[in-house]
């Protein structure tokens, strides 16, 4: 098209139209496609909790949210971000190696025109596959109201390529989404006898919330995604906050990491079987806690001095509350596994951003996102 323009210009103005304003034409439209996402660049999506949130708790009146300092210390802007995070999350990884601008959070007001493009990020610091998880955190965006904002979503993009180019771009879009350590940590673990404990033996909690994240997934393929990034539960018993509250000699705790057991294999079956009924590999399971063993159990072969202790906070293990300006500050993010009690530093999500892409079947089911990305370039 440039050339096309370009061509015309050059005959209407003659032999007047200099090199240098040709030049200036040139930069303009050069400025101008930099502006636009890149053709072939697929949407990408985000849902979920605080390990994908990019910042739509800032703009909520709720008590999980992470938009002061020290978070967003290493952050390209040095500064808070709303990311739960010394600097990238995982999203932002993700977009990182697809070679797209990282997604903005839904309810963040620059994302308009052709931002929305991009994508989307709906997630939301503290949500759990259940509606009842979180309810300390008050004003939060549960899951079935990200998925409603998906729909919203999906009419204002309409207004700018149609229904059709809306209904190819939500189509051929990549999409993360992140649920389910809320619903233990935030939820049947939060105190002793829970609401949910006395109601539910935690074998029959586990098939519980996994009915009903079964639902989110199926709902997620009626509104028209078809490569869907389901993880599952990181270590929830070896976190810094976890540590703090329940070990006294540095192991993880035991019934969290119970828990884990029990819900991440079901959680793959789950997949499995949503990928059956559908016909197709719409679905991939991630095994984050098996990415997360890798540098917690041998954190020296990943050039970390600890995976015990937080980065930034107080009280045992750093694993009090959140990360604040008053709170104990590593002096090296490079360090440490965990940037504040409950999420992985940058380095670390780092480390499961790479699993993603490359890891065998021991972390990724039924195919890694390189493998996903090699087949839907070919179709």
């Amino acid at each position: 098209m440039f050339h096309i323009r370009s061509s015309i210009i050059i005959h209407k103005m003659g032999c007047s139209f200099s090199f240098s304003a040709l030049w200036m034409v040139f930069n303009l439209v050069l400025a101008l496609s930099a502006m636009a996402p890149r053709a072939d660049a697929r949407a990408f999506f985000v849902f979920g909790d605080s390990l994908v949130d990019n910042g739509n708790n800032n703009y909520l009146a709720t008590s999980a949210r992470a938009d002061s300092p020290p978070y967003g210390i290493d952050y390209p802007t040095h500064r808070p971000t709303g990311r739960f995070s010394n600097g990238l999350n995982i999203p932002d990884l993700i977009s990182e190696q697809m070679g797209t601008e990282p997604t903005r959070a839904y309810l963040d007001p620059s994302l308009t025109g052709n931002n929305l493009l991009v994508g989307a990020n709906f997630a939301s610091a503290g949500v759990g596959i259940l509606n009842d998880t979180g309810i300390q955190f008050l004003n939060i965006i549960r899951i079935a109201q990200q998925l409603e904002y998906f729909q919203q979503y999906q009419t204002r993009v309409s207004r700018l390529i149609g229904s059709a180019g809306t209904r190819r771009l939500v189509n051929e879009a990549l999409v993360l989404i992140t649920l389910g350590g809320n619903d233990f940590v935030n939820n049947y673990y939060l105190v002793p006898f829970s609401a949910r404990s006395r109601q539910f033996s935690l074998p029959d909690y586990v098939r519980y919330i996994l009915s009903e994240y079964r639902k989110v997934l199926r709902r997620l393929y009626e509104l028209g995604t078809r490569r869907v990034l389901v993880t599952g539960t990181g270590p929830m018993g070896c976190v810094p906050g976890e540590l703090a509250r329940r070990s006294r000699t540095g192991e993880c705790d035991v019934e969290l990491q119970r828990a884990g057991a029990l819900y991440n294999p079901q959680l793959i079956q789950m997949v499995n079987g949503l990928n059956s009924e559908i016909g197709s590999d719409v679905f991939i399971a991630a095994n984050t806690m098996q990415m997360s063993f890798d540098f917690i159990f041998n954190p020296q072969a990943y050039g970390f001095v600890t995976s015990k202790i937080a980065c930034c906070g107080q009280g045992p293990y750093n694993g009090i509350g959140l990360c604040t300006p008053l709170s104990n500050l590593c002096p090296n993010r490079d360090l440490y596994g965990f940037w504040d009690a409950f999420h992985p530093s940058e380095k670390a999500n780092r480390i499961i951003a790479q699993r993603l892409f490359t890891g065998d079947d021991k972390y990724m089911t039924p195919m890694n996102l390189s493998t996903i990305l090699a087949l839907d370039t070919k179709t």
